[in-house]
């Protein structure tokens, strides 16, 4: 009877045990990319820190004050002044190459760039056409603001009181508050066409009418 048993156990593991099978059109294993002893992995230009896999072309779109367009034409006076590759991963470069692309980059007016790409065109103190980034645009527009409160020209006024500045619809967005009610016309039909006032806005006041002297009498009488 032990045997019967012990016989019929090998079979129930032989039957459970599975071959596994071969694994057809793997994915191909990424090969990681040898990396210099000086490889860094955060790199700070012009006070942003970036990690050191990105490019210097794409590394410049995450400094406030550079677009796309001004990206490229920035990347090519690099090359051209620096001898700095557009696709050189910025942890490669070293200390001396950050402060040289510093420079160039707090000074792009300078470059013989196209004015066009400049955000200051014609600035309101110098009358020149120069660039500016980081901390130092957040100041110049808050000056430009500034003084157009001052003047209580028509965007200070908006500036002033938060509303859009530059045209833009303010029925249906930029509301600050509470929410305004808004109700179909079915339901103002339904209600005798009596307007209702909207959420937030000021009850109307009743202004008591005085009767002329003769129906004061009358009513007296």
């Amino acid at each position: 009877m032990m045997a019967k048993k012990s016989e019929a156990k090998t079979e129930i593991k032989t039957e459970t045990k599975k071959v596994p099978k071969k694994i057809k059109n793997l994915p191909a294993k990424k090969v990681q990319t040898e990396q210099t002893e000086n490889f860094r992995g955060i790199v700070r230009i012009a006070g942003k820190d970036i990690p050191g896999e990105v490019p210097i072309k794409r590394a410049l779109l995450r400094v406030r004050g550079i677009s796309h367009t001004l990206a490229a034409a920035a990347a090519s006076a690099i090359e051209r002044n620096l001898s700095i590759a557009p696709n050189t991963p910025t942890g490669e470069l070293n200390e001396k190459q950050v402060e040289d692309i510093d420079k160039l980059l707090f000074s792009l007016h300078e470059q013989k760039l196209p004015s066009y790409l400049m955000n200051r065109c014609g600035d309101f103190k110098t009358g020149q056409d120069k660039h500016v980034i980081m901390n130092d645009l957040i100041f110049e527009v808050s000056q430009d603001i500034d003084r157009e409160m001052k003047m209580v020209s028509w965007r200070g006024y908006r500036h002033h009181y938060g509303k859009k500045v530059r045209g833009q619809k303010t029925r249906n967005t930029g509301r600050k508050g509470m929410a305004v009610g808004v109700l179909r016309k079915s339901i103002i039909a339904a209600q005798g066409g009596a307007k209702v006032p909207a959420a937030g806005a000021a009850a109307p006041v009743k202004t008591s009418v005085k009767q002329p002297a003769a129906a004061e009498k009358a009513s007296k009488k």
